[in-house]
């Protein structure tokens, strides 16, 4: 796999979505949720997109914009559901 932005961007946004519970987990194959570091994960792709504004081209602010927003709105869905 190349290294480059796009591909860590879908790594840390994939990382999140196991943290959700969303996808199961590659070495169990269960779904398992830990909010904090999902939370942690979110909030590392949002510090990226602040930090990056501007040098980004379009597929790279595309794809960072619609992964903190879609991963924003998952985890609070969790957090309302566990609450």
């Amino acid at each position: 796999m190349e290294i480059n932005f796009l591909n860590y961007i879908s790594s840390l946004g994939y990382q999140a979505l196991i943290f959700l519970g969303e996808i199961p987990n590659p070495m169990t194959n269960q779904p398992e949720k830990n909010l904090p570091q999902a939370k942690f994960l979110i909030d590392t792709l949002t510090m990226l997109k602040e930090k990056t504004k501007g040098n980004l081209n379009r597929q790279e602010e595309t794809l960072l914009n619609s992964s903190v927003y879609e991963l924003q709105l998952k985890y609070v869905e969790h957090i309302k559901q566990d609450a």
